[in-house]
């Protein structure tokens, strides 16, 4: 069994792979990455993950970066898990890929236009007026997208579970947890529902939850807006 930890920091799409792996039910340990103090661009962390971002994952000691590759590692060291429905052949499991890239490349720049505008632009009030408008925009083409692909069952797969479910989860209480309009998105609205009820979520969101707190004891949480 190798030995597991996951760099986190609360509201961040590390609550993915932190699904994932209560999914597994494997011990894991997760470390708390303070980006309100820049922890993530210290050297001890860059000399982890360069790249200055959470989630990294340590497998044996060793990082592993991006959610596409954590993802897929995680099912191909635990597939008894079953994150992932049993694929045929090359172009299902690659389909699968396909859809951890469109989380990764496609939804989770537009969360981030949404979420936190002021990545972009770091005038305030331009920022909410211009960025977070053009994200929702942008937003609303992919989730009535997903809100199509989620009318075949309520999850991303049908009836199985999966990964992506876990991604689509964060993706989901992130934009709502600002303000996202979600009345036009009911098959949307049960899947997280539906999510929050998995124990593996919850255990998850306490995790986070038990960060968040260590983070307000250090005046250092940044609640959504």
């Amino acid at each position: 069994m190798p030995e597991l930890k996951l760099f986190v920091a609360p509201n961040t799409c590390a609550r993915v792979p932190t699904i994932a792996l209560e999914e597994i039910g494997v011990p894991f340990e997760t470390e708390l990455v303070r980006t309100a103090a820049n922890q993530q661009n210290s050297p001890k962390f860059l000399k982890l993950n360069p790249k200055g971002k959470v989630p990294t994952l340590l497998i044996d000691g060793a990082p592993l970066t991006e959610n596409v590759a954590i993802l897929s590692w995680l099912n191909a060291e635990f597939p008894e898990a079953n994150l992932f429905p049993k694929v045929s052949g090359a172009y299902e499991q690659f389909q699968q890929t396909a859809d951890l890239s469109f989380f990764s490349a496609t939804v989770h720049p537009t969360v981030t236009r949404v979420a936190m505008p002021l990545k972009f632009i770091e005038d305030k009030a331009l920022s909410f007026e211009i960025v977070r408008p053009v994200g929702i925009e942008a937003m609303n083409k992919i989730m009535t997208m997903i809100e199509g692909r989620l009318s075949d069952g309520p999850w991303w797969y049908g009836d199985t579970w999966s990964a992506v479910d876990g991604y689509l989860c964060w993706v989901w209480g992130r934009i709502t947890g600002v303000g996202y309009p979600s009345d036009k998105f009911p098959n949307i609205r049960r899947h997280f529902d539906l999510s929050n009820e998995r124990p593996a979520v919850q255990r998850a969101m306490a995790r986070e939850a038990v960060n968040i707190e260590i983070l307000k004891s250090e005046g250092l949480y940044i609640a959504p807006r």
